[in-house]
């Protein structure tokens, strides 16, 4: 009978799984609203809009993550973030952007005074 492999993945390779995780529009505003507080699915769908079974598919691929919980209340599923450090990695994200926006911005700036310099 064939060894079974128990080589664990690297590191590197479990951070990309993560970041494909997050790699969809849909998931980052689930986890967004999801930072926020709870929500039930038809809250979700309020907010994030399109298709009930999109959204059905989006939540399943952070549930199998471990990402987000799922609970019923009532006759609703409630959904919340299982890892509260989603919330610093989202807004880790945001100030990465805006200091890229912030660079390109000045760069922007100083190539329409060069363009107006040489037009003199």
């Amino acid at each position: 009978m064939p060894e079974k492999s128990t080589t664990s993945v690297p590191l590197y390779q479990a951070k990309a799984e993560f970041f494909r995780t997050l790699g969809h529009p849909a998931r980052i505003r689930i986890l967004e609203l999801l930072c926020e507080r709870d929500h039930a699915v038809h809250e979700l769908l309020e907010k994030i809009g399109g298709e009930p079974s999109s959204l059905s598919q989006q939540l399943a691929v952070l549930r199998r993550t471990s990402m987000v919980l799922s609970r019923r209340v009532g006759g609703e599923v409630v959904y919340s973030i299982s890892v509260p450090e989603v919330r610093d990695l989202l807004l880790a994200a945001r100030k990465i952007l805006s200091g890229m926006l912030a660079a390109q911005a000045e760069l922007s700036s100083e190539l329409a005074q060069e363009g107006a310099e040489a037009a003199r």
